[in-house]
């Protein structure tokens, strides 16, 4: 058997693996709005923390969003302003005037800490001003980049009391409207999934934990049997890191959503790049075995079966990496039917891993040069040489 015939079968073997054995995370089943979880009896306090770091463009439409929330409850917004020189605070406030009566707290956020990331310190800062007096059932942790639907806090606290739930993430819909976004918003879900498959992250008898920072419901007392943000202070993925000490204390979840979307487009390429650059080597743990054998595997799972279509010799070849190159197709069709995008762009995957596999590379680079993590002007990735 000749190398390309031997390359294309594993890379076909790798797919009906992915497809069979990997939790199903490609039919992107785990969706909010299949099915809704019956209202309690009572509704929990909440409140909402919302880090902010000039964010003037669209921190008005999404505090908006949370004082238009239809919920029951008792609910409160805080947000940190940490340190924005934009006006973020007097359009948070001026928001919240002008959209409702609901109590808005902007907490000043101090000088960040050695030790802490930017918003590990900003949402501490938040959770602990939440929680001076009598602290709220549930923290709802949200970006400042986030528009929530109005039934969204209550669709989320009827599924964590009625499930008993620690957490529970929603993945926010990520704009996905310009040439670049439909290039790569949907394979960056996609790859997510394959990362975490959703059902693996709700199954109690699985270590595998994650969520999404952009929208986390915590039940409070749950959060503090941890050792609240502080136990989580230098992560850059953060969000998946909160994950995997919560699931000790009770059963998570984490979903596809429409509830919650994000407001802010991505301009282009480069600007994309830069946000999956920033802690692709993190996820990683700043290996470079690691770097390494991912850059292999990307390689081998997405490239060779479309470089064997093109320009393989071998009938053995040719077949696996045309069987290869169709089940990729079909396996992201359920997350491009999520964004409504053509099923065409199923094929252009190869090109789509190759840009992902650039952008891993130029995150390991970073960190080696020492600016690795850049976030708002922040340098948060360890430093290190390969």
């Amino acid at each position: 058997m000749s190398w390309s015939a031997a390359l294309g079968l594993l890379a076909l073997a790798i797919w009906l693996y992915l497809l069979i054995g990997r939790g199903g995370f490609w039919l992107a089943r785990e969706r909010d709005d299949r099915g809704r979880a019956a209202e309690p009896a009572r509704w929990p306090s909440v409140t909402a923390v919302v880090p902010a770091r000039n964010e003037a463009d669209v921190i008005a439409r999404s505090i908006a969003s949370l004082v238009q929330q239809d919920y029951p409850g008792s609910f409160r917004i805080v947000l940190v302003d940490d340190g924005s020189d934009d006006g973020t605070a007097d359009r948070a406030v001026a928001s919240a005037r002008d959209n409702g009566a609901i109590q808005l707290d902007v907490v000043r956020g101090t000088a960040l800490p050695a030790g802490w990331t930017g918003k590990m310190w900003a949402q501490h800062q938040g959770v602990q001003h939440a929680t001076a007096d009598d602290g709220p059932d549930y923290l709802l942790l949200t970006d400042a980049d986030i528009g929530h639907a109005p039934d969204n806090l209550r669709a989320l606290v009827s599924q964590a009391e009625s499930q008993r739930l620690v957490l529970v993430s929603l993945m926010a819909e990520l704009s996905c409207r310009r040439w670049a976004e439909r290039f790569l918003i949907p394979a960056f879900v996609f790859f997510f999934q394959m990362l975490y498959p959703f059902a693996w992250v709700a199954d109690r008898s699985r270590a595998l934990a994650a969520a999404a920072g952009g929208c986390m419901l915590v039940r409070r007392e749950a959060l503090e049997r941890i050792g609240g943000m502080a136990s989580i202070k230098s992560e850059i993925i953060d969000d998946c890191a909160l994950a995997r000490r919560l699931k000790g204390q009770g059963p998570i979840r984490l979903s596809l959503t429409r509830r919650a979307v994000s407001l802010r487009p991505y301009k282009g390429l480069s600007d994309i790049g830069r946000m999956i650059s920033r802690s692709a080597y993190a996820q990683l743990d700043y290996s470079p075995p690691l770097l390494a054998g991912t850059v292999i595997g990307m390689v081998i799972t997405y490239l060779v079966p479309a470089l064997l279509v093109l320009f393989g010799s071998s009938g053995i070849a040719e077949a696996a990496g045309i069987a290869a190159w169709l089940l990729m197709a079909v396996s992201f069709q359920p997350v491009l039917r999520f964004y409504r995008l053509s099923p065409l762009w199923g094929v252009a995957l190869p090109a789509i891993a190759g840009a992902y596999t650039v952008f891993t590379v130029q995150s390991a680079l970073a960190v080696w040069r020492g600016h690795g993590g850049l976030w708002k002007g922040r340098v948060q990735a360890r430093v290190g040489v390969p």
